[in-house]
């Protein structure tokens, strides 16, 4: 005797033919579990179950694929928020190699300026501090 592994299309929907007419199992409780709730005032009926589980199975399956589509798309927006951003990091990417070249000028000539200086520069920065402190002092005691 031959098993079929793939039975046909219309003997798919039909749970007769694949559980046999002795297979019972008690009716759907109502709730989203696919257990049922075993009550012994109900008659089971295995095609009923079986249907039910069906439509279980489709609702799921409806949900999945729904958010299958929602994280595709998701996926692709991403994809093309990447595609539009690349020009923008190089761009960004060129304008701060242009502003490390200038800083480092500014800095360079900064060090030269108070090498050629001496230590005065740092004594003026002293006597600003001094100044700026007092000031705000001043502007406390007066609120």
């Amino acid at each position: 005797r031959r098993f079929r592994a793939y039975p046909s299309q219309t003997s798919l929907r039909d749970r007769t033919n694949l559980l046999g007419e002795t297979y019972n199992t008690p009716p759907a409780s109502g709730r989203s579990t696919p257990l049922p709730m075993y009550r012994d005032d109900l008659a089971p009926s295995g095609h009923r179950f079986a249907d039910d589980l069906e439509g279980q199975n489709d609702e799921r399956l409806e949900g999945l694929t729904t958010k299958v589509k929602l994280l595709k798309d998701i996926s692709i927006g991403i994809g093309n928020e990447v595609k539009n951003s690349v020009p923008d990091l190089d761009t960004l990417t060129d304008t701060f190699a242009g502003s490390s070249g200038l800083l480092s000028g500014t800095f360079r000539r900064m060090n030269n300026m108070s090498q050629r200086q001496g230590c005065r520069w740092l004594w003026y920065m002293i006597f600003l501090i001094i100044v700026f402190w007092f000031f705000i002092v001043v502007w406390w005691w007066r609120r």
